[in-house]
């Protein structure tokens, strides 16, 4: 089947799906594979469920003479074309976002400043791999003004592959760091893939939203058209701020050029996050969001995604960072929690995946510091942590810090959790 027959069929029933498990009435189930599933095999459960039509790309799993199942060569490929053909019929100015840390949250603050003045789409959740860029573009209607997507990577190339099937009309790389090496081969590796973004932008006069301060993205920018911000004082940058105070919550100030100086008070943890903030007021403006409508935007947005999030509970403030973890973001994290005025400070840490040669240093560095920075009571979750030297308390997994707390569960601490997602430690804070 052709991309417009497809498409076609697409704009009459304007709804997909890959999971046989969630058929909304009247939509398109796209028979996708995994390592150990084939989603061609429920096809006819799909239609069953309410589907109104199943994509396959095995001939055989295609009944004869029901019209129901379309036959394609490559289902996930034929997804990302249909999205991107479906992009390009709406023309829909759309702000790509990547970087090793800080990319869904920044993505979270753009569009919360972007939807002041616009119907803005955006990235759910940290849906921004393969599948779930296109199933974001695939959410685009005619009312929506503006999109924000959020695009992933772990290998060379990643960024290439999705920003071929988004077409952004403006980038923004939040920053360059130590994550994915065993995927990336090397730091300079994450450099290059995550400058695929700045690479589509050059060739297509898209512009580029940046931390000027930043010399590993200025490295690669030329020839881009350049919209800056940064630190106060940065060179260049046209949006500047400053941390005021992050005791626990970030409380900054930041201006437009030579306008007065802007204080925003947030809900979110860390001092590094003020780079994304400063990262949607810049785009904010750029799109002409007025400074009080971002000031009212940031100031309001309150994380609930296991990051930068502060919880206190009957017997603990927790300061939650459990969704992602590598290199990059721990140093960030663990110099904020250094930083912090608070009383009997803890932290439980799990191991940063996906490290590969390097896995061995990277998790001794992260116990180094922990030590450097005078940190006493230290819970280190899993294999990789275990290897390591050092005089903090060290668990195999979770399930063990489970029982830990179980036996004697800490008190009046206030507790610091970051860890890969892998390691399941958002399973901690209900039971501190």
């Amino acid at each position: 089947m052709e991309i417009s027959e497809l498409y076609d069929v697409f704009r009459q029933h304007p709804v997909v799906t890959t999971d046989s498990r969630n058929c909304p009435e009247d939509s398109i189930f796209f028979a996708l594979k995994g390592a150990s599933f084939n989603g061609n095999a429920f096809a006819k459960k799909a239609l069953e469920q309410g589907c109104a039509y199943a994509v396959v790309d095995e001939k055989e799993y295609a009944e004869d003479g029901d019209s129901r199942y379309i036959l394609v060569d490559d289902c996930l490929k034929a997804m990302q074309r249909l999205a991107n053909y479906h992009r390009r019929q709406l023309g829909t100015r759309i702000i790509g976002i990547t970087g090793t840390n800080g990319k869904t949250t920044t993505k979270e603050l753009l569009a919360a400043v972007l939807s002041e003045r616009f119907n803005v789409l955006y990235t759910e959740g940290n849906l921004n791999n393969d599948i779930g860029v296109p199933k974001t573009l695939l959410r685009l209607t005619a009312e929506h003004e503006i999109a924000v997507v959020e695009m992933g990577a772990s290998h060379p190339g990643d960024i290439k592959t999705l920003v071929d099937i988004v077409e952004p009309d403006c980038g923004l790389i939040t920053n360059v760091g130590r994550a994915h090496l065993q995927g990336f081969g090397s730091f300079e590796g994450v450099i290059r893939t995550k400058g695929e973004l700045y690479d589509y932008l050059r060739a297509h006069h898209g512009k580029a939203f940046i931390n000027a301060g930043d010399t590993h993205l200025t490295a690669i920018a030329d020839g881009l058209e350049l919209i800056k911000y940064g630190l106060s004082g940065t060179e260049g940058a046209t949006v500047t701020g400053e941390v005021a105070v992050c005791d626990p919550y970030l409380n900054f100030r930041w201006r437009n050029g030579g306008n007065p100086w802007r204080n925003v008070p947030t809900h979110i943890i860390g001092s590094y996050n003020m780079m994304n903030m400063l990262a949607a007021a810049c785009a904010g403006l750029y799109f002409g969001v007025t400074e009080e409508q971002i000031d009212h935007a940031l100031s309001s947005y309150v994380p609930r995604n296991n990051r930068s999030e502060l919880e206190v509970t009957a017997h603990n403030r927790l300061i939650i960072d459990a969704y992602n973890a590598n290199p990059t973001s721990m140093k960030a994290a663990i110099d904020n929690f250094r930083d912090m005025r608070a009383d009997n400070k803890m932290a439980i840490l799990g191991d940063m995946g996906e490290l590969g040669a390097v896995s061995d240093d990277e998790h001794q560095r992260v116990a180094d510091m922990l030590t450097e920075a005078g940190f006493t009571n230290v819970w280190l979750v899993g294999k990789e942590f275990g290897k390591t030297k050092c005089g903090f308390r060290k668990f195999n997994d979770v399930e063990e810090v489970k029982r830990a707390i179980e036996a004697c569960r800490p008190e009046g601490c206030c507790i610091l959790i970051k860890g890969s997602n892998s390691m399941k430690l958002f399973q901690l804070p209900p039971l501190l």
